[in-house]
């Protein structure tokens, strides 16, 4: 684990008010890292991420907390789609920059990792990473994640910069 007093957990219906804080500071602080953007995201009314706890499409959202407070979170989505069933997908990986550095994503992708590979039914996992991400293109890949992939332009910022999102991918079994 990244440190004696972190602990990493699925996210429970009290804990949406914090997600939510991390995840609009996270958007805010970082365009260039997520799809969403952060003036639209930060209207979302707090109910629309209950979506984000277990069940329906998401098989879990996992939060890392330092003492109670949520440091990080990540997502793992699940296709409906009956022939499409066998794959899962990573989404909103974020860790605050007061803990960053310190293993805490590594922690998140770890604990989702064994957490997939305990479903049989579950054959792999894809992401998305901007292509220039350095540290996240590092952290996937040193759990065995590949790029299969780049999608081009895939995101435009209002300050003109376009950046692509490589695509990633592990095979579970």
């Amino acid at each position: 684990m990244a440190s004696d007093h972190i602990a990493i957990r699925p996210m429970r219906e009290p804990d949406l008010l914090a997600y939510k804080a991390l995840r609009d500071a996270m958007l805010a602080g970082h365009p260039e890292a997520f799809t969403s953007d952060a003036e639209t995201e930060s209207q979302r009314d707090l109910a629309s991420y209950r979506s984000r706890l277990t069940g329906g499409g998401t098989l879990f959202t996992l939060l890392a907390l330092d003492g109670g407070r949520v440091i990080g979170a990540l997502t793992c989505e699940r296709e409906a789609r009956r022939k499409v069933q066998h794959i899962a997908h990573l989404v909103g990986m974020m860790v605050a920059d007061t803990h960053r550095g310190r293993g805490i994503g590594r922690a998140l992708l770890a604990d989702a990792v064994a957490r997939m590979q305990a479903l049989p039914d579950l054959a792999q996992v894809t992401l998305t990473v901007t292509a220039g991400n350095r540290a996240a293109v590092g952290l996937y890949e040193s759990v065995g994640f590949e790029r299969y992939g780049r999608l081009p332009d895939a995101i435009r910022l209002p300050d003109g910069r376009r950046l692509d999102k490589d695509l990633m991918h592990l095979r579970l079994r």
